[in-house]
C-alpha cells in the first residue's frame, strides 16, 4: 500500500457530472446526492491507495458515519461538471476518529457550490465496536491534506461516546 509519511500539500480531488437522478423537484442538485459523492470520493481516495473493498472484508473493518453536515453556497444543475475535493479537518491523534471534509466545486466558475463536513469511525465488522485502525490505514487518513481550519481532538470528540 501507497502511504506518504507527511500530509499531502494538495486535497484528494475527484471529478463528477451531474446526473438526472441528482436532480431535485427544483432541478438543481439534491442533497443525498451531495452526500453520495462525498462519500465516493471518500471510497476512490481509500481505493486508490489500496484500501479496496475486499481489502476491507478481508480485515473485518469498515467506517461509519456518525454525522454528516451538508451547506449549501450555489447551485449544481444537471449535466454541470464539478469536482470534489477531500481534506481532513479534525482527527484524534489514534485516528480512531476523525471529521472529513468534502467541497463541491463547478467546473465552469470554480465556484464552491457546498460543503459536506462527516465525522466518521472505524469499526470492527465481527466485534461490532469502534476501533483503532492498522497502522497503515491510519497513516493513510492522517496523510490528507489538512483543512485550513484543522484540530486535534484529544479524547473523544463532541463529548459523545459511540455504544455501537
Amino acid at each position: 500500500m501507497r502511504v506518504r509519511s507527511a500530509p499531502m500539500s494538495e486535497p484528494f480531488v475527484e471529478h463528477y457530472r451531474a446526473r438526472w437522478a441528482d436532480m431535485d423537484f427544483n432541478q438543481h442538485m439534491r442533497n443525498a446526492a451531495f452526500l453520495g459523492c462525498a462519500e465516493e470520493t471518500r471510497m476512490r481516495y481509500l481505493d486508490r491507495h489500496g484500501f479496496t473493498m475486499a481489502e476491507f472484508a478481508r480485515r473485518q473493518i469498515g467506517p461509519v458515519v456518525l454525522e454528516d453536515k451538508l451547506s449549501y453556497r450555489r447551485e449544481l444543475g444537471l449535466l454541470e461538471s464539478f469536482k470534489v475535493d477531500l481534506t481532513l479537518a479534525a482527527t484524534t491523534e489514534d485516528a480512531r476518529r476523525m471529521k472529513v471534509r468534502n467541497r463541491f466545486f463547478r467546473a465552469r466558475d470554480e465556484e464552491l457550490c457546498a460543503v459536506v463536513e462527516s465525522v466518521v469511525l472505524w469499526f470492527d465488522l465481527k466485534a461490532r465496536k469502534p476501533i483503532v485502525p492498522p497502522d497503515d490505514l491510519k497513516n493513510l487518513w492522517l496523510a490528507l491534506a489538512r483543512s485550513d481550519d484543522f484540530e486535534l481532538w484529544s479524547g473523544t470528540p463532541t463529548g459523545r461516546r459511540c455504544t455501537a
